[in-house]
């Protein structure tokens, strides 16, 4: 077998080039894009890609790529949608309608943010994978870490496919006078705009109009490729080390392979810590993201709940079979990502128990007292449950995500008797 590694200073060409064979290079290269472009393409697009590879020019013009995008949706979208809910605010049915875009393009704007200020954090996390990737591995091994990456993959391609059905639907209809908003005089006294906005001087007037419709769709654009490209990134980081933790506990299961106990556990110990700062490291990211996501969806869930009612119940005008196309879309989208941080944790969490159970399955009775005292050791530590959290407040699972909705869709009849 070869040994695939790469330094932190090599591209991944190089390293595959030194520690591949002529014939495995092509097919190490290719499992690893395969695990890991999609990722890598969206997040480069919008500059937030970690990777300590690139030279000073790179991470100038990545970091100058983010600011303008985050500039740009800041200043076209968030800010004078916040403008234009405070002149609608007392309206529940304008106020519903500005917040179901304004939360979801204040909420990308904070994740865009986080996940800036946090990229240098996580380049040692993106190596790691890198060099999991490229390392030496069994016939089960690799299998492993096939079988978690494609299901990240496949979250990753369904994101994908919604976010771009909630763009088509929000930019495409507008251009044809079919709008998927609530037009009132008050919101929309001249010309409509894609997103709910007031601006501080008239912008109905060629080519202002234009320029701002431009800025806005990039704008829905580079949102939903943020929004979705943060949130798979956390789930492609969260499977790769749920596969690692499951080739660990094959490993831990299988001790007496290894010519010398001591050296094997050893190296066991070695990779659990690795994998526990890992999360560390993921957790001490996402997880003010994550609260802010958990308040998030169920404000969202909730107007949502109030505008389907409404359009049920009739009480809603001026309803097209666009506008509700886009509430679906919305919900769907939203309902989903917040589905995926949960089963992300609960996987995680059950994938740790592994750890645990895999040290007290083996037959430690049989070893001296020595190797079973470490051996509790290591039993000791795997009992902490590994977990990525909202705010280091509760972690995310599902029983969670249900309590989450049933409450939720408690304060729906709230909004339904303010009206």
């Amino acid at each position: 077998m070869h040994h695939y590694r790469c330094t932190t200073r090599e591209t991944l060409h190089d390293a595959a080039r030194k520690k591949c064979s002529p014939r495995r290079y092509p097919y190490v290269l290719q499992n690893l894009d395969w695990a890991i472009g999609i990722n890598r393409i969206s997040l480069k697009i919008v500059g937030l890609w970690p990777d300590e590879k690139l030279n000073r020019r790179q991470k100038f013009f990545a970091d100058f790529r983010a600011i303008v995008i985050c500039i740009m949706m800041l200043f076209s979208s968030v800010v004078p949608g916040l403008v234009a809910l405070l002149r609608v605010w007392g309206d529940m049915m304008a106020m519903a309608d500005n917040m179901q875009i304004g939360l979801p393009f204040s909420v990308t704007v904070l994740k865009f943010i986080i996940m800036w200020f946090h990229k240098k954090d996580l380049e040692p996390v993106i190596s790691m994978v890198i060099k999991d990737w490229l390392r030496t591995k069994t016939t089960r091994e690799r299998d492993t870490m096939i079988k978690q990456a494609r299901i990240a993959r496949i979250t990753v391609i369904f994101g994908c496919i919604m976010m771009v059905l909630a763009c088509i639907i929000l930019i495409i209809p507008p251009c044809f006078g079919y709008t998927t908003r609530y037009l009132t005089n008050l919101t929309d006294p001249g010309r409509p705009m894609l997103v709910q906005t007031y601006f501080l001087r008239d912008i109905t007037e060629t080519p202002y109009y234009e320029l701002v419709i431009t800025a806005q769709a990039l704008s829905i654009i580079m949102a939903a490729i943020s929004y979705t490209g943060i949130d798979t990134f956390l789930s492609f980081l969260v499977f790769h080390i749920c596969a690692q933790l499951e080739i660990l506990k094959e490993r831990l299961l299988n001790l007496n392979s290894f010519k010398d106990f001591n050296t094997g556990l050893s190296f066991n110990i070695q990779d659990h810590l690795r994998l526990i700062r890992s999360i560390d490291v993921i957790d001490n990211t996402f997880n003010l993201m994550l609260l802010t996501l958990l308040v998030f969806f169920a404000m969202l869930f909730c107007l949502q709940g109030f505008l389907i009612v409404n359009i049920i119940d009739g009480t809603g005008e001026n309803v097209s079979f666009m506008r509700v196309c886009w509430l679906v879309s919305i919900l769907v989208n939203t309902f989903a990502h917040m589905c995926l941080y949960c089963v992300v944790g609960e996987v995680l969490i059950a994938k740790a128990e592994g750890i645990f159970y895999a040290v007290y399955n083996y037959a430690w009775y049989l070893r001296t007292p020595n190797e079973a005292k470490n051996l509790m050791l290591i039993m000791i530590r795997a009992e902490k449950p590994l977990y990525i959290t909202a705010g280091r407040i509760c972690p995310l699972t599902l029983s969670m995500f249900c309590s989450l909705i049933k409450t939720s869709a408690g304060y729906v009849s709230v909004l339904l008797a303010n009206r």
